[in-house]
């Protein structure tokens, strides 16, 4: 198993975000975690990426993540799209995506960088533009083509459809599949369950800091509360 999470919990202080949460994600497969603002969904990429404390077990390939800084979980292959896109807005498109191969001293940075311009071509159209002046959907294609150049066998993606036209979204969707086609593993936390269960392998529902559904894609769309919770059809 790629990642496997086991009675994962994590608290800010007295209050619990999320409480024995187990979750599994094989390799190259797409998994999506669905569910509603304060479910827990953010809390949970991040606790993967180290970037949130937890207790629990969280293992990766069978090592124990629990315990190893940020840094050195990208350089295991664990790479974050965090939600907001969190770029650095004063630099160009090309800087912003050569940040994401800044641990990495392999000959292929050329070739992943080639990679994220098959996937979005107008990034490269616009590789020395400053990246705050491009639109929130190219920012979210710069923010994913940045994770992207970590070599991730694990992709982590936070919300990538937020705040983004509908002509863009689909791209940007099309292209994550197009990504874990190429054979790395997508776990990706989304509100817009319709686009998820379309693209997704998998699919577990946050609410309230606990799994309450998990099934494939086929299983969910066809589950009565999740159409009428998520789908908004009866």
């Amino acid at each position: 198993m790629l990642l496997e999470l086991r009675n994962l919990s994590v608290s800010y202080g007295k209050a619990v975000a999320l409480e024995n949460i187990s979750l599994r994600v094989a390799e190259g497969e797409f998994v999506a975690v669905l569910g509603p603002n304060g479910a827990g969904k953010s809390t949970l990429l991040k606790a993967i990426s180290r970037s949130q404390a937890s207790t629990g077990t969280l293992e990766f390939r069978g090592e124990s993540l629990q315990g190893v800084p940020a840094h050195a979980v990208v350089g295991k292959g664990i790479c974050h799209c965090p939600e907001g896109r969190r770029l650095f807005p004063e630099l160009t498109v090309l800087k912003n995506l050569m940040l994401g191969a800044y641990l990495r001293r392999d000959a292929a940075v050329a070739t992943h960088l080639k990679l994220v311009y098959s996937l979005f071509p107008i990034l490269e159209e616009r590789a020395p533009q400053i990246v705050s002046t491009l639109s929130g959907g190219q920012q979210q294609m710069v923010a994913i083509g940045r994770a992207l150049m970590g070599k991730p066998s694990l992709l982590l993606l936070d919300e990538p459809s937020v705040g983004i036209a509908h002509r863009l979204k689909i791209e940007i969707f099309d292209a994550i599949k197009r990504i874990q086609q190429g054979g790395c593993a997508i776990l990706m936390a989304e509100q817009d369950a319709q686009s998820a269960l379309r693209i997704a392998d998998r699919v577990y529902v946050l609410e309230h800091g606990h799994v309450g559904r998990e099934g494939t894609s086929a299983e969910l769309g066809a589950d009565d509360y999740i159409r009428q919770a998520y789908l908004g059809v009866g």
